[in-house]
């Protein structure tokens, strides 16, 4: 990874504040890496007398370029994902100061789907130490090596900004290092032995218990009770005796085997402590409603509607009874329960992507839905003209399909996006147009962008952290990272 800053100023109509764009990518020729090919070496074999005629000038060039123009050494050039692929000896290099916090860990087997656990050490922190709690699904090789994961990431510190040259006495680096130590992340994990990979996982509180629903390719929706596992990670003496106990798989609360085959979707009610809606890969979708004694009664009758495989579903933030969802044909569409399943569907627009609609988000503070798909493109949807079929805004960013979208907590125009191409990127829709990337000879990227961030290897979720301001957390093959720009 690597990077190296682009930075771009543009006035926000709403805060009147500036923000910092940044493209935190920088192409280097990997040490050791051969620049020129064999027809290159050639010609500048034959320019070599020439070179000398022109020795005085290439001299005050080099001096107006700055340090190492004319030392040989290869200057870092900014990196646009999508635009111009890496070339053979060509590696990225992340630049620091673009990141305000920037972590990252393993678990093993990769978690592709995870969700934040809300904790009780208050809202909008931002003083370092940071700390948080995630629940998470394993896709593991076989079935029986699958878990379900409950993490502690604390002691999170900052990233170091480079201060001076480096150089100072011996007492002064023991003292560094002394304190590079106590800034060691720690991460602590309470893993559940569950049978068969988890496609996707949402956690909520119901009163004082932590829940998560757990979809699973055994084709089974699952409710789990977090209090084991989040006691375990909290207490040293407690994990050890969880250790020596959860050794079998772990039983759920409850179990509904109703879809007849494996799916993703769900998402927990906001406004309705336990009520649940899940959808399938052969277009059904059912809600759940709590019971008594940590039950759920769900009604067998599907909501009709979608033609194909349902991909992701989203309550209301602020109706208890309204849902969206989106599916593989093309659409998206948005329910009330209060209509029986079969006359649900209020709203839809059977065409907002070209392709497979995978993934949408409700805004919490604006009457907006953004959505992702298969064609890559990024769409915000005003629900207050919904019946109208377009979108108020379309952006092209990714170049593979979109794998994950999710509006920032409390900042209404700020939203992130995650994609097939491994770019993770921070938008803010409140941001002015002003030519941006023509003045530094770039390709024009949307200028509601402010921020890509790379280097992991097939990315599938980003979730903001709720309580930790700016902190973005993203899963991948390659792992988790956790990170705050200096953009957000």
């Amino acid at each position: 990874m690597g990077f190296n800053c682009f930075q771009k100023n543009g006035a926000l109509e709403k805060r009147k504040r500036v923000v910092t764009r940044v493209l935190p990518f920088s192409k280097m020729s990997a040490p050791g890496g051969d620049t020129f090919s064999d027809a290159e070496r050639e010609k500048v074999e034959e320019m070599e007398d020439s070179e000398e005629e022109q020795e005085e000038m290439e001299e005050s060039d080099g001096d107006q370029e700055g340090d190492g123009a004319g030392d040989g050494t290869v200057q870092p050039r900014v990196y646009i994902p999508g635009i111009e692929p890496l070339q053979p000896g060509e590696e990225l290099e992340m630049d620091q100061t673009a990141y305000r916090l920037y972590h990252h860990c393993q678990t093993g087997a990769p978690c592709l789907s995870f969700d934040v656990i809300r904790d009780d050490l208050g809202e909008n922190r931002e003083e370092s130490p940071l700390s948080m709690l995630l629940c998470a699904g394993t896709q593991a090789e076989t079935a029986q090596a699958n878990r379900l994961l409950v993490m502690r990431m604390h002691n999170l510190h900052g990233t170091r900004r480079e201060e001076g040259d480096g150089e100072g006495s011996e007492s002064e680096s023991e003292g560094e290092g002394d304190e590079q130590e106590e800034k060691k992340p720690a991460l602590e994990l309470a893993m559940l032995p569950h049978y068969g990979a988890i496609n996707r996982v949402r956690v909520t509180r119901v009163g004082d218990t932590p829940l998560a629903a757990v979809w699973s390719e055994k084709g089974q929706v699952e409710i789990f009770d977090l209090r084991p596992q989040l006691d375990a990670v909290h207490d040293s003496a407690i994990m050890a005796t969880f250790l020596r106990e959860q050794q079998k798989e772990a039983t759920p609360l409850f179990t509904f085997t109703g879809h007849m085959t494996e799916g993703f979707a769900v998402d927990w009610s906001p406004k309705v402590p336990g009520r649940l809606a899940t959808g399938d890969c052969k277009k059904h979708i059912h809600v759940w409603e709590p019971r008594e004694g940590g039950a759920w009664h769900v009604d067998q009758r599907p909501f009709a509607g979608h033609t194909h495989s349902v991909e992701d579903i989203q309550w209301s933030p602020t109706e208890p009874t309204v849902f969206a969802s989106c599916s593989v044909d093309t659409s998206i569409r948005i329910w009330d329960t209060r209509a029986p399943p079969s006359k649900a569907c209020m709203l839809s627009v059977s065409q907002a992507h070209s392709s497979d609609v995978n993934v949408i988000s409700w805004n919490r503070n604006e009457p907006f839905l953004l959505s992702g798909g298969d064609d890559g493109l990024l769409k915000v949807w005003d629900l207050r003209q919904f019946k109208a079929g377009r979108p108020v805004a379309s952006f092209k960013l990714h170049s593979a399909p979109v794998s994950s979208v999710e509006w920032h907590p409390t900042d209404g125009s700020v939203f992130a996006s995650a994609g097939s191409d491994d770019v993770v990127g921070q938008w803010d829709l409140s941001v002015e147009s002003c030519d941006p990337g023509t003045e530094a000879g770039l390709p024009t990227l949307p200028p509601q962008v402010l921020f890509l961030h790379q280097g992991q290897t097939e990315v599938k979720e980003v979730h903001w952290h709720p309580q930790n301001s700016g902190v973005l957390i993203c899963t991948a093959l390659s792992g988790f990272n956790v990170f705050r720009t200096i953009s957000v």
